[in-house]
């Protein structure tokens, strides 16, 4: 009695104390994350359906199915072995009692089947780690930590319940055939000894528990509970829909952001979120492609600045005990000769992201330095990486905590550029040239119309001629001024002609969309043209707007109602043509006979989850073959020119653009289809860099269709 009175006593201290470690690992980390801006936590109202797929369902660990399976094993392991660590506790402080569970023996079976299933889980993950080595996974010491944890706890869950055996005498039992069959082979252990050596055992899983209680929350695996809080908070509103600049708050000291706190609470949730599993940096086509900016390197950087300035400021040290776990100067970003250019520009792979993870470890690293002396911009992220993003949003489809990469690299670039007015040279002139003429090259804003003129005797009518119109065509800049992409505008436009529908155009009355401005951080001349644009759609009475440009397409629909416009719907021109063909008013009735692979455009696919009406369109045509690429739909690799990219040289690695048209001439097509403007133009000047442009042709959906209901714009 003495010694089971003292051993509860020694559980009481050593449980509490490493409770209280847990405790201030957390507390501290959640001061840091206060220092942020107010965000709305209300936001995941409604949201059980898809919080309950990511978190149970695990939807997008499943994108990798043998990571994924291997992850729901440990995860219902765990939550299984839960109970069974707490039988086991309450067996070591009764003198061999456990719980009151219904069919006990059927309990303990599926405990010895959790361990073994665990253990494989955890062999298969530390191959794929370290036999396999997966590009996107760290190979360090540190990620080796978790697999020791959970092999010795395993270890110390079966070797307890096989001394459990011979301490109480149990016969063999089919229900718990691993510890029977341990505590056969120690046949000859008398009780008493066998007694201590449950103890033992039980006093190692107990410690091991604790010390993985209190090592979870300093490490990526912290995961385990942020992750689920910041899949339950996600944005509920459209994806990737920017958030509205009050550029009238007289009492704002800064726009954008320009230090770690500047950042939200939801967005800092983000940083603790983050499993470093690699996933966003292996789809990213900057990574991909030898750019420095690495999505997964973004958000750890952004996490260590984080909890180093937050340590700093509030005296708060993040790492319990202290003895152990404190590190001493922070983590900075230094220059180094050697560029990702250099070891990725004789590549023969198609992707590739080794150079950059390799720029990153040499790049990043612990120095003497005060935290709150580093820039965000310049120390922690530097301006190339913000320059890298194409805001394809293929990073935050594959991530398996709902993660949000490009809302934290835009607000970022609207530091840079309304607070520091610093832009790469060939964005500030496309900026200039829109504020001035209302187009990226600087064109005559009179003539955005002129594309009107040869479209085979076809009038198209301005809002002014056709006043009662249904469809608004709005043609968007590219659309207007850019010679490839004026023949999508012709190829839609006798489309819906033909259709019998109602439409017109603006005219010369258009106006940019803002969206490269947007997506480029100047927000004050992206809010100017949205509201004039707005005022001209008011001012015509518009209804229903159809767009070939998937880019326009979102911003109209997704980002102008937070600047009042209301009642409007927004079609993208596959969309439409679609319900056309549906309906009977466009008959495809001439032979298209090509092998057409389709590109996925970012803004139309992972942006507003239009995949299938592209590839109705096509079905539709008589005589084509589709060919799909192995990366399509969700996973489609962007073209490169997202984000503005559109209108920034490339100067690192390889083009982003070749890569995708690499990726398209794998199924061997001899049409690329697309349904982008921009997508359009980086396609075919893929095929020109692979020098293939006469075999393999670059096409609109529209463009096609054209061919197939008219029969006289031969496709070759």
């Amino acid at each position: 009695m003495g010694w089971q009175i003292a051993n509860f006593l020694l559980f009481l201290l050593v449980s509490g104390y490493g409770i209280f470690l847990f405790y201030k690992a957390v507390y501290h980390r959640y001061l840091y994350l206060k220092r942020g801006g107010t965000a709305d936590f209300r936001r995941g109202k409604g949201r059980w359906a898809e919080f309950l797929s990511q978190v149970f369902g695990q939807k997008k660990l499943m994108k990798d199915p043998k990571s994924g399976l291997m992850h729901m094993v440990i995860f219902y392991g765990f939550i299984i072995l839960q109970m069974g660590a707490l039988d086991l506790i309450v067996k070591g402080l009764t003198a061999g009692q456990h719980l009151p569970i219904p069919g006990y023996d059927v309990f303990g079976l599926m405990q010895e089947v959790t361990v073994v299933l665990i253990l494989l889980a955890m062999g298969y993950a530390a191959y794929r780690r370290y036999g396999e080595k997966l590009t996107r996974l760290k190979n360090g010491w540190k990620p080796s930590i978790v697999v020791f944890f959970i092999f010795f706890l395993m270890v110390s869950v079966v070797l307890s319940l096989s001394f459990e055996r011979l301490w109480l005498e149990l016969a063999f039992s089919g229900y718990s055939p691993i510890s029977s069959i341990i505590a056969l082979a120690l046949t000859g252990i008398s009780s008493s000894t066998a007694y201590g050596w449950f103890i033992g055992f039980w006093w190692m899983h107990l410690l091991i528990l604790l010390s993985f209680l209190v090592y979870v929350p300093q490490s990526k695996h912290f995961h385990i509970m942020t992750a689920p809080l910041n899949i339950w908070f996600r944005r509920s509103e459209p994806v990737g829909r920017l958030t509205k600049l009050d550029l009238e708050d007289e009492e704002a000291e800064t726009f954008g952001v320009g230090k770690i706190e500047d950042f939200s609470q939801k967005q800092m949730l983000d940083f603790y979120a983050c499993v470093e599993c690699g996933r966003c940096t292996d789809v990213c086509p900057a990574s991909s492609t030898g750019k420095v900016l690495s999505p997964m390197h973004l958000i750890t950087k952004l996490r260590d600045h984080m909890v180093e300035k937050g340590t700093a400021i509030t005296g708060k040290s993040p790492w319990v005990p202290p003895y152990l776990f404190a590190t001493s100067g922070v983590h900075a970003l230094v220059r180094v000769e050697k560029n990702p250019v250099e070891w990725a520009v004789n590549d023969s792979s198609i992707t590739n992201i080794v150079p950059t993870l390799d720029w990153h470890k040499k790049t990043w690293i612990t120095q003497v330095k005060k935290p709150e002396e580093l820039e965000l911009i310049g120390d922690v992220i530097s301006e190339e990486e913000l320059w890298s993003c194409t805001t394809c949003r293929n990073c935050e489809d594959q991530c398996p905590v709902s993660n949000e990469h490009v809302d934290k690299i835009i607000d970022l670039r609207r530091h840079l550029v309304l607070m520091q007015g610093s832009i790469p040279h060939e964005g500030q002139r496309a900026m200039q040239n829109i504020e001035r003429q209302g187009n990226p090259w600087g064109l005559n804003r009179n003539d955005r119309a002129s594309w009107t003129g040869d479209i085979g005797g076809i009038q198209v009518p301005t809002v002014k001629e056709n006043p009662d119109f249904e469809y608004l065509f709005f043609v968007g800049s590219m659309g207007s001024y850019d010679l490839r992409s004026r023949s999508i505008s012709r190829a839609l436009a006798r489309l819906l002609n033909e259709s019998g529908i109602s439409f017109a155009i603006l005219g010369n009355e258009e106006k940019n969309s803002g969206d490269t401005p947007r997506r480029m951080g100047n927000e004050m001349l992206f809010q100017q043209l949205c509201m004039e644009n707005i005022e001209i759609f008011q001012r015509h009475g518009v209804r229903k707007i159809v767009t070939a440009c998937p880019h326009t397409f979102n911003t109209l629909k997704n980002e102008y109602p937070d600047f009042g416009l209301e009642g409007v719907e927004v079609y993208h021109h596959t969309q439409l043509l679609d319900q056309l063909i549906q309906v009977g008013k466009l008959n495809p009735r001439h032979q298209v006979k090509e092998r057409i692979t389709y590109h996925d455009s970012c803004y139309l696919g992972r942006y507003n989850n239009v995949y299938d009406e592209p590839r109705n369109v096509l079905k539709a045509i008589p005589g084509v073959e589709i060919a799909e690429m192995q990366r399509s739909r969700e996973n489609g690799m962007c073209c490169g020119a997202g984000g503005g990219m559109m209108w920034l040289e490339e100067t690192s690695g390889k083009r982003v653009n070749l890569a995708r048209t690499e990726q398209a001439l794998e199924v061997n097509p001899t049409v690329i289809s697309s349904a982008c403007p921009y997508c359009l133009t980086m396609m075919e000047d893929g095929t020109k860099m692979k020098e293939v442009e006469e075999q393999v042709l670059a096409k609109d959906i529209a463009e096609i269709l054209e061919q197939s209901v008219f029969g006289d714009h031969p496709i070759r």
